[in-house]
């Protein structure tokens, strides 16, 4: 079986995160202000208008991190589009469909296929029932998405901290409580993609799981709770964490931090054999296991339920999914925050 998370390039993520800066990460620091150089002067064009920006026509919010990797933006966002659903707002989602193929916008449904249009979108739309749509242009996949959806009156863009040409009212940027901002350097000598002074411009700062609430001034926190284990092939079949106990058991995991994953189900008091894969990564038959089951996470749930020949045939896959968890204060601020936002467009 395939392994793509390792090799120098699983060994240099750790580094990232540990205490200060060992040799492969010490030669990578004269990249690091070259990346640091090429990031201030394509934002600096946008701020001076040399580069074209532009804003949708309903209240947009960017969820996004200043780190490589999984942060939980996705089940931020599936958590933020439930929310606002529930208080009477009628979201979409937009996102850049990584891992797709897709170069124009292109709808999401819950049958899309995650070649074309990204695990993450799939997994969004499964779980939300909200319109979803994906495009390299974020503004044009808004713009597509109000087109097909006109009763949208606010969105969600997963990701895009960094995609400047899309102009935002609300932006939150997502930290992993355990993993901090690593060792404070960009990448490749670090994991930032800006520098820990970007946060200060954020509007609020939501940490997931335990760690320092000292980013910003608005800091929440966010836990991801497991929920049942249930059956690929039929996700009305649950099966208890006790069930599984004794079993040759392997655990799969494409998604940015597959550590995470791992570390959840050994809480859940289960012994696994870890396989880490590349976030975003293509699943073929011959990445299963020959033999025992087979535990992995909802967005790779999407990818394998893709291979029609496994989904339909092979029932040793069970899936965990997970489901955020925030404290109150965040949705009471933000629905606040959305009709300020949209009542100062009816005045303007």
């Amino acid at each position: 079986m395939a392994q793509s998370e390792t090799g120098f390039a699983r060994q240099l993520v750790d580094a990232w995160y540990k205490p200060g800066l060992d040799g492969r990460v010490l030669l990578l620091v004269p990249l690091a202000w070259l990346y640091r150089a090429i990031t201030a002067v394509r934002r600096g064009l946008f701020r001076l208008g040399l580069k074209k920006s532009a804003r949708l026509p309903v209240p947009t919010i960017v969820i996004g991190n200043i780190t490589a990797g999984g942060s939980g933006k996705t089940p931020l966002t599936i958590y933020l589009a439930q929310a606002l659903l529930a208080a009477g707002f009628k979201p979409g989602i937009i996102s850049r469909g990584y891992g797709g193929a897709a170069l124009t916008a292109t709808l999401v449904t819950a049958r899309s296929d995650p070649a074309m249009t990204g695990d993450e979108p799939v997994l969004m739309a499964q779980a939300t029932g909200v319109p979803v749509m994906v495009g390299r242009d974020r503004v044009a996949a808004g713009l597509a998405l109000l087109a097909a959806h006109p009763d949208v009156n606010v969105i969600l863009c997963d990701d895009g901290l960094q995609h400047y040409r899309l102009q935002r009212d609300i932006e939150l940027c997502v930290i992993d409580g355990a993993r901090g901002l690593g060792n404070g350097q960009l990448i490749p000598a670090g994991p930032l993609r800006e520098g820990r002074g970007r946060l200060r411009q954020v509007d609020a700062v939501i940490v997931n799981g335990e760690g320092t609430t000292d980013w910003h001034p608005r800091t929440h926190t966010m836990q991801l709770q497991p929920g049942p284990i249930y059956h690929l092939q039929d996700p009305t079949r649950t099966v208890t964490p006790a069930a599984l106990a004794g079993q040759t058991l392997h655990a799969m995991a494409g998604i940015g931090n597959p550590a995470r994953f791992f570390a959840t189900l050994s809480a859940l008091g289960l012994h696994t054999q870890n396989h880490a894969f590349a976030d975003h990564q293509r699943y073929t038959a011959a990445d299963l296991p020959a033999d025992g089951l087979i535990i992995t996470t909802e967005k790779d749930a999407v990818k394998l339920t893709s291979l029609s020949g496994i989904a339909l045939t092979d029932d040793r896959i069970r899936v965990l999914p997970v489901r955020a968890q925030l404290d109150d204060g965040l949705m009471t601020w933000l629905a606040a925050r959305i009709l300020e936002v949209s009542n100062g467009r009816q005045a303007a």
